[in-house]
């Protein structure tokens, strides 16, 4: 008897736009989100939009508080956890980066309220994961939370971000290849359970990026729109396969790593896309495809070799050997690989002279 099931939590309302950070109320409105909000920002997307959030809701007749964070830390979700009692709020607003999105999507779902997701930068896919990324020592901690029910994605704004976070976030989405290369070998090898339907819209929003590189250009808010779409669906494949795994590999495990080894290295984006070039070298060897991805990330400014990245050549090969240790997620480095063999990749791969 057929017995499987399975709960797959989706954003309700995306709207991606110029201009529509002036409709947020319309999409709280929209998915029924009365009361009012806890806005968790940082600096710079306080000014960018945040500010700009409270005094349109304050105009609404809300009573939206807000707090503004400064690092990414289990400390400061414990802050606003504090604050969200503190000024019952009845749901969250994340406004910025990846730094206030995670933030306040592990706090939400902590005390198990709604969360709009607002970015200001197209700089990650966790807008709309159900995933968040928190730093810890030198650890970095993935761990399961609710995606948000909303999201506000203003192209004026997103296009006015620092071009450096927005090649990240088209790096990441460029990782998706092979992630999902390892996702299918774990498949093959390990029986881990896998979502065609999942892997073939991260797959495609990795390839869309790749033919259309040469396209997403910086101050541009028709390239904000594409890069931002392409971070939705790969949220949404990971929320339709109840894991990371769409959009998470060998080439995050490489970049988790990277953190370890080198606190001060590059944006998680660029590190990601950099371990896509070495670890589809590892998948499909001279012949590959690894040259299509290092050549969309050079198209979009993003870096492909180590120095680029402002990493050492010897950190990046003990990276690559001991990535395996980071979580047991069976990938293509499997139980790690040797010197040689690493050094061989980054050699042919350019990512290490």
């Amino acid at each position: 008897m057929f017995d499987k099931s399975s709960w797959i939590r989706l954003p309700r309302n995306v709207v991606i736009g110029h201009d529509v950070l002036g409709e947020t109320r319309a999409v709280l409105d929209d998915v029924h989100l009365t009361g009012d909000p806890l806005v968790v920002t940082s600096p710079t997307p306080k000014e960018v939009a945040g500010d700009r959030i409270v005094a349109q809701l304050e105009d609404a007749g809300r009573s939206p508080a807000a707090v503004t964070v400064e690092e990414a830390s289990f400390d400061a979700v414990e802050r606003v956890i504090a604050a969200a009692e503190d000024h019952d709020a009845d749901f969250l607003m994340g406004v910025g980066g990846g730094k206030a999105i995670d933030i306040a999507k592990m706090a939400s779902d902590e005390l198990d309220v709604a969360l709009v997701s607002v970015p200001t930068a197209a700089s990650h896919d966790g807008i709309v994961s159900g995933r968040a990324s928190v730093p810890e020592g030198d650890t970095r901690h993935s761990v399961a939370a609710a995606p948000p029910l909303g999201v506000v994605a203003d192209t004026e704004i997103l296009a006015d971000a620092p071009w450096e976070l927005t090649t990240a976030g088209c790096a990441d989405i460029i990782s998706n290849y092979t992630a999902i290369k390892d996702w299918r070998l774990a498949n093959r090898l390990k029986g881990v359970e896998y979502h065609e339907y999942a892997a073939a819209l991260a797959e495609m929003t990795a390839e869309l990026l790749v033919e259309n590189a040469d396209a997403v250009r910086p101050g541009l808010e028709e390239s904000a729109w594409m890069v931002t779409k392409a971070l939705v669906s790969s949220g949404v494949a990971m929320s339709i396969a109840g894991s990371s795994r769409p959009a998470s590999g060998a080439e995050h495990l490489f970049s988790h790593q990277l953190d370890r080894l080198a606190p001060d290295g590059a944006l998680h984006g660029h590190q990601v896309g950099v371990g896509a070039v070495l670890t589809e070298y590892l998948h499909t060897g001279q012949n590959g495809e690894w040259r299509a991805i290092r050549d969309a990330l050079a198209s979009l400014d993003a870096p492909t070799t180590a120095a680029e990245l402002g990493i050492r050549e010897e950190t990046v090969v003990e990276a690559l050997c001991t990535a395996h240790e980071i979580r047991e997620r069976y990938t293509i480095l499997g139980d790690g690989i040797s010197e040689a063999a690493a050094i061989e990749a980054a050699e042919r791969t350019g990512v290490i002279e």
